[in-house]
């Protein structure tokens, strides 16, 4: 099939060489958000990237957007894409990545690392009190994707008792204690001491941590976000941290975001703060594995197969 491939994101020879024997006889042009032109727009067939939403009216011949993104954004908004169009996502290759950021930031908060840091920058050999352990602590993971689901086999493997929370009710994996759905999250803050958000951005999901969920939670919990920042409402989140009423936050995604320069936020010493990297190409293997996953979308398309990954726009997952 004489299809065009437009591809917007940076590859190796060795990674374009693999992408291009999944549709041969296919067109492939490579180049950046910034640069795309209407006519590579309007020519494609098939986008693998995130391109600016307000372009994609130019894509009339476009029949499959590859995002390489887990979440989706605006590309799920009635009229972005033609409708014909099928919007894929890159489930399934940030779980590596993500999962080990959320330990991370997770044993720097339990292990008080965050202040000896400082206690580092200010050359002082001084003990920061007592620290905490993953092992027979509860967590509560909120969102069981690739991500939620890779930092709960985590969790149980150093000793937690795993609570989880998804979408919709299905059997329970062997990684989780307990299974639940959203409607069960007030009940559940009370027992963790590990609340974990991986969850997209829907309407179900705005400001699902608020004031009166962080004053259910345990005094000595932490709260890790690594979804959408609009789950978690930041100033409710500031007063809560301010008044003790949770131990530490960790965020790789903030509301707003970029998070403004005089934010609360940036001046509390029990929040650590990333800017949205927990995922993205920082480790080469999630490339390797977003380009696998738009590697077997490209062959099922061509052979008229069901393509894996496949956003419900109605959804917006």
């Amino acid at each position: 099939m004489n299809k065009t491939i437009l591809v917007l994101f940076k590859l190796n020879e060795e990674q374009k060489s693999f992408l291009e024997a999944a549709a041969p006889g296919c067109k492939f042009l490579y180049t950046r958000n910034e640069e795309v032109t209407e006519q590579q727009l309007n020519s494609a067939s098939v986008i693998i990237g995130n391109p600016a939403p307000d372009k994609l009216k130019m894509a009339d011949n476009l029949e499959l957007l590859q995002l390489i993104s887990a979440g989706v954004g605006e590309y799920a908004r009635e009229g972005v894409l033609p409708e014909k169009a099928v919007l894929a996502n890159a489930t399934g290759a940030y779980g590596l990545a993500i999962s080990e950021y959320m330990l991370g930031v997770l044993l720097e908060l339990y292990k008080n690392l965050h202040l000896y840091r400082d206690n580092q920058a200010e050359c002082k050999w001084t003990y920061r009190g007592q620290v905490k352990s993953v092992y027979n602590s509860t967590a509560l993971i909120v969102g069981l994707g690739d991500i939620g689901g890779e930092f709960a086999k985590k969790l149980k493997a150093l000793g937690a008792y795993t609570i989880g929370i998804k979408r919709t009710d299905s059997s329970k994996p062997d990684y989780l204690d307990e299974l639940y759905v959203m409607d069960k999250l007030e009940e559940l803050l009370p027992r963790a001491d590990i609340v974990a958000l991986s969850l997209p951005e829907t309407k179900l999901t705005k400001n699902i941590i608020n004031k009166s969920t962080l004053k259910l939670m345990k005094r000595d919990a932490v709260l890790i976000n690594v979804g959408r920042g609009s789950a978690v409402d930041s100033e409710a989140l500031c007063d809560a941290l301010e008044n003790g009423l949770i131990l530490g936050a960790a965020l790789d995604v903030t509301e707003p975001e970029p998070l403004p320069e005089d934010h609360r936020l940036w001046k509390m010493k029990n929040v650590i703060i990333t800017p949205h990297v927990s995922g993205g190409f920082s480790l080469e293997e999630t490339k390797s594995r977003i380009i696998k996953i738009a590697a077997y979308n490209l062959r099922a398309l061509m052979e008229g197969k069901a393509l894996k990954n496949v956003v419900d726009r109605a959804r917006g997952y």
